[in-house]
Parts: structure tokens; C-alpha cells; sequence
């Protein structure tokens, strides 16, 4: 099978790549197991030496890896060098905190000694998607290796150029041959690698479709699985929020990446004493917005990764206009392009509020109460997380008992930081990635007692 990575601004082929065979497929699965026994003996001093030089090569080729990712999936240069630096940080953060993350713990029990211990797994297969194509893989990549495992990336087939980019930046830092190896293969390969017993676990983000179907071809296996799936976060505005600074990272929150995010703010649920505010500043600030060039440094909206997913969006968009929301802003779409787009008079049974949108649609839906608002916020099978906006910090602290999801940000947009856990609960997954709770995730957690 052939893929090709073309160019979604203006559907030039930017380069083709060969499926592997089974037989490399096997090869490279057969080398991960003979690294793996090298590279966990390696102390965490030495690891953590390769990740920092990681760290400097993607500061030092900023524009490169960004140019890549621009190409392949049409995000903006500016917010692409962002995402590259990001990958480093993770990089740095990782390396200086697994020792202690993963350090012994003793326990007093009635045994002479007894403790805990954190030992690698083994080979862990990580699928991950098109949107953030390096930073995606690089907080997984991390932590994963500082913990001593092996990592095989099957990554999304329209940035297959950005994968390579990344198993170069690892055996340029010294990484030993065969400890993180990039897969060119189709999905439909997933299946039987799972069941190969080198492999251990899987870590996936993606759609929930795929979600679903990789768990349960681990689950079949008896493997551990980690999933971060999709998201259809709240965007709070209680009634005495500051709307200059809501409306600020409104923008930001719901139009980053062209609103192609599973963190994006994507239902934005009003208070009736500000809505009338909150539209009009918001919509001033949204038309201000250049769409363009990926490549172009002034350029804030660039396309979607494909054609496909805009048909898609316009979709949702119109059964809603259908059903009584008002279009305020926007609307067009253009082969992958969708303009940046808000939709007022939106009511919560609408699907741009019912579905999960991956795209620049911001549905604005007025309530009466910070109660209505909540539990409009909650309705939903998707639990990644909610922004809420208020100056009343005290009770902010109040709601968040209110929704079950796995990030409650007030005042701010709902972000990955190395330094916070992620993750989502409902059909936004299981497992939780950063942190330490994220190093956590492939290590036996092993118990020892000796009496």
C-alpha cells in the first residue's frame, strides 16, 4: 500500500511512503524486544542525557520540523513552532523528575523490609493522530522511555513526515538503535501487532471509533490500554465574569489549531446578564482573525487537515441552522478551509452542541441560572474537560464537584501542561498522561517483602 501526505491549502503531494511488509513489520517488533533489555539497565542519569539532547535538537530545528507540520496538516507556522518547543519542554521535564518519580518507596509493614518498586514493561505501541503531530508523540515518547520501555509509533498516515522527523531527532540524541521506531502501516495492521507478546500495552489518541476498537483488541490480549479520545468541553461564563478576558481566550481556546483539538472549547454556555456582551465582543474579536497561508507568519486560521472533515463541519452547521441557530459570523467553507464561524440562539439539543465538533464553529447557548448552566455543561458522553469564568473564585471551587470531567479550569482555557495530569473520563477515555500520574501508566507497579 502507498500513502501519500499532501498538502492541505493547496492539495499538493508533498511525498509518498511504502507500507511495510509483514516480515519488517516483525523485524522491527523482534529488534524493540533486544533493545529494551539493553535500555533498561541504562540509569536514569544516562536516559535522561539523551532526552536533553532531544531537547536541544528540537530548539535548534524549530523551523524545520514546524515548516513540516504547517504542510502536512495545515496549522499555522506561528502556533507550529509553538508545538515544537512545547515537545521540548516535555523533554526537559521528564528528565530531570523520573528519577523521582519512579523512585523506590518503602513501606512499614510487618515485614523485616518491604517496598514498592517501579520496573519498565516492555515494547509499548502508541497510535497518534494528525492534529498535534509532534507533541502528541513526544508526551507519550517521554515519559515512556525515561521509565526504561521501548516505544513503536504507528502514527496518522497524512503526517507520516513529521513521525520520520521524530525517529531521526531520537538516533541523532544517541537513543540505541531499536528503542523507538516508527511504523509506516495502515491501521489494519494494529490488530496483529497487538497480539504479538513483545508488545505490552498501547497508548492511543484519537476518535472514539478508534478508541473503542484498539481497547478491545488489547483487552483481548490481556493488554493494558491508555486512551485519550475526544472531547466536547464547556466554556462558562457566569454572571460576573470579566468578559473583556473570557472573550480573549474564547478565541484562543475555541480557534487554536483551526478548532481542531479533542481540549478546544467547544460548547460556550452563557449566563442571560452578560450573553448580549459576551456575543458582541466576542464576534468583534473573531472577525479580526487572518485566514490564509499556513506558511504566512501573520496568518491565525489555516485549514483543516482535510477536505472531508470541513464537508463535516458544514454539515453539523446547517442541520443546527435548521433547527432554529442564527449564524453570526462565518459559515463559508472552501475545499478544506471553514471559516471561522459562531452560531448563536444555539439550544442543547442541536448538533453542534450534542456532537463533538472538529473544527472553527463556536455554538453559544444562553441560560437563566449557573445551574442550568451546569448541568447543560455536563450533558454530554464526553468528560475531558469544562472552563468556567466568574471572580468569585471561592465558589468557583464550588462547582467543581458539579462535573465529572478530568480538567476543571477557571479563568483560563482547559491545556496540557508536563506538569499536570490529563486525561478525560466517559467516551473521553481512560488513563492519564503527564505528570507523574502519566509515568505511571507503563511501569509495573511491583510489591516486594522480605521477611
Amino acid at each position: 500500500m502507498k500513502f501519500q501526505s499532501i498538502n492541505p491549502y493547496n492539495n499538493q503531494v508533498l511525498e509518498t511512503y511504502t507500507e511495510l511488509s509483514d516480515t519488517e513489520i516483525k523485524e522491527i517488533i523482534d529488534k524493540s524486544q533486544l533493545s529494551f533489555e539493553d535500555w533498561r539497565e541504562w540509569t536514569f542519569t544516562q536516559r535522561a542525557s539523551v532526552l536533553q539532547k532531544v531537547a536541544l535538537i528540537l530548539k535548534k530545528n524549530v523551523e524545520v520540523y514546524a515548516r513540516t507540520i504547517s504542510l502536512e496538516m495545515g496549522k499555522p507556522i506561528s502556533e507550529a513552532r509553538g508545538e515544537v518547543n512545547k515537545c521540548a519542554s516535555v523533554c526537559d521535564y521528564y528528565a530531570n523528575k523520573s528519577e523521582e518519580f519512579l523512585a523506590t518507596k518503602h513501606i512499614s509493614t510487618d515485614a523485616q523490609e518491604s517496598f514498592v518498586s517501579y520496573e519498565p514493561m516492555g515494547c509499548i505501541l502508541a497510535i497518534m493522530p494528525w492534529n498535534f503531530p509532534f507533541w502528541q508523540v513526544f508526551r507519550f515518547a517521554a515519559p515512556t522511555l525515561m521509565a526504561g520501555n521501548v516505544g513503536l509509533l504507528k502514527h496518522a498516515a497524512n503526517v507520516f513526515g513529521s513521525a520520520i522527523h521524530i525517529e531521526d531527532i531520537f538516533k541523532e540524541a544517541g537513543l540505541p538503535d531499536g528503542v523507538f521506531q516508527n511504523l509506516i502501516i495502515h491501521h489494519d495492521k494494529v490488530a496483529d501487532i497487538l497480539a504479538n507478546p513483545i508488545v505490552k500495552a498501547v497508548t492511543l489518541t484519537g476518535s472514539e471509533r478508534a478508541g473503542a476498537s484498539v481497547a478491545a483488541a488489547a483487552g483481548k490480549n490481556i493488554k493494558k490500554s491508555l486512551l485519550e479520545l475526544g472531547g466536547s468541553n464547556a466554556f462558562v461564563v457566569c454572571a460576573d465574569a470579566n468578559i473583556d478576558k473570557a472573550t480573549d481566550i474564547a478565541v484562543v481556546a475555541r480557534f487554536m489549531n483551526a478548532g481542531q483539538s479533542c481540549i478546544a472549547a467547544k460548547r460556550f454556555i452563557v449566563l442571560e446578564e452578560v450573553y448580549d456582551e459576551f456575543v458582541e465582543k466576542f464576534i468583534a474579536k473573531v472577525s479580526l482573525l487572518k485566514s490564509g497561508d499556513p506558511m504566512a507568519e501573520d496568518t491565525k486560521v489555516g485549514t483543516l487537515s482535510k477536505a472531508d472533515f470541513a464537508e463535516s463541519l458544514k454539515n453539523q452547521m446547517e442541520s443546527s441552522i435548521k433547527m432554529g441557530a442564527h449564524l453570526a459570523l462565518g459559515g463559508q467553507n472552501n475545499g478544506a478551509y471553514f471559516s471561522p464561524t459562531i452560531l448563536t440562539d444555539v439550544t442543547p439539543n442541536m448538533p453542534v452542541f450534542q456532537e463533538e465538533t472538529f473544527g472553527p464553529i463556536a455554538p453559544i447557548c444562553k441560560v437563566k441560572s449557573i445551574e442550568e448552566a451546569f448541568k447543560i455543561a455536563k450533558d454530554t458522553t464526553f468528560g475531558l474537560g469544562i472552563s468556567v469564568f466568574t471572580e468569585d473564585i471561592k465558589k468557583a471551587k464550588e462547582y467543581i464537584k458539579l462535573v465529572p470531567d478530568g480538567a476543571f479550569f477557571v479563568n483560563d482555557l482547559v491545556k496540557s501542561d508536563p506538569r499536570l495530569p490529563f486525561g478525560g473520563t466517559g467516551k473521553s477515555g481512560f488513563g492519564r498522561e503527564l505528570s507523574k500520574e502519566g509515568i505511571l501508566e507503563f511501569v509495573n507497579i511491583k510489591t516486594v517483602y522480605i521477611k
